[in-house]
């Protein structure tokens, strides 16, 4: 499964991935030669089965982890080439991460939390208001994430993956820790400022209507992706939103 969004460069190209888990004869293969191309201002879902390798696949697409064998490229470069130092100084330029958990820190501020990521990348760390405003907690900045709802709470936390404008925004069930009505009102802020920034996005998740904010949605199954046949085939709504 190599095919992306038309007249849009690649954003991320896997090749041949295989990973598993174990030693010797126990080893059980979670990613079996998968093969993966998103183009530049797309949004793709990946869906599968509880264990499936969602999330493998998640990690192994932002560096966190290496494959036993495949490549993986963002924006032209290699991640698989890389040594972790470099792999963790791209990973924190170039990409956004939103999670299931919203993996807040729980001694700093709302602020200082967005804060980080623009300290860490050396930008200004005024961005954070901005950011904040844009998720409407603008008044909650000096808050802790234990005095913040979930729904708040994952906000602060798209805000903090999207405040170094990251290429490429990766998100893990960022809807599977909330009830339905908060998990609508992100679903409309990812919508709103991933697609409206232009970023490329990768979201796994369980749920179809939260797959029905992407461009594409494919499947995991016995390792390998394929497309969901029951996803209606659409113009690419990221196409045409923000910068090439």
């Amino acid at each position: 499964m190599t095919s992306r969004a038309v007249d849009r460069p690649p954003c991320v190209q896997v090749q041949g991935l295989v990973h598993g888990y174990g030693e010797g004869t126990r080893r059980q293969t979670v990613l079996d030669g998968v093969d993966l191309e998103v183009a530049r201002g797309e949004c793709v879902a990946l869906m599968g089965r509880s264990g499936s390798g969602k999330s493998t696949l998640l990690n192994l697409i932002s560096g966190i982890d290496l494959p036993a064998s495949g490549r993986i490229l963002i924006d032209g470069q290699d991640l698989t080439a890389m040594d972790e130092t470099r792999r963790t100084l791209f990973r924190r330029r170039h990409i956004g991460f939103v999670y299931q958990f919203f993996n807040l820190l729980p001694t700093l501020t709302v602020r200082e939390n967005v804060q980080l990521s623009l300290e860490l990348n050396g930008l200004p760390l005024g961005r954070a208001d901005e950011l904040l405003e844009a998720v409407m907690l603008q008044d909650k900045r000096h808050r802790y994430p234990d005095q913040l709802s979930g729904g708040e709470q994952q906000r602060v936390a798209i805000a903090r993956a999207l405040a170094h404008d990251p290429l490429l925004v990766l998100a893990d069930e960022p809807t599977g820790n909330l009830d339905e009505d908060s998990g609508a009102r992100i679903l409309e802020l990812l919508e709103r400022l991933v697609r409206g920034a232009g970023h490329t996005m990768i979201l796994v998740t369980h749920d179809r209507e939260t797959a029905a904010l992407a461009d594409r949605v494919l499947i995991l199954r016995q390792g390998r992706l394929e497309a969901d046949r029951h996803f209606p085939a659409a113009p690419s709504r990221g196409m045409d939103s923000g910068p090439p």
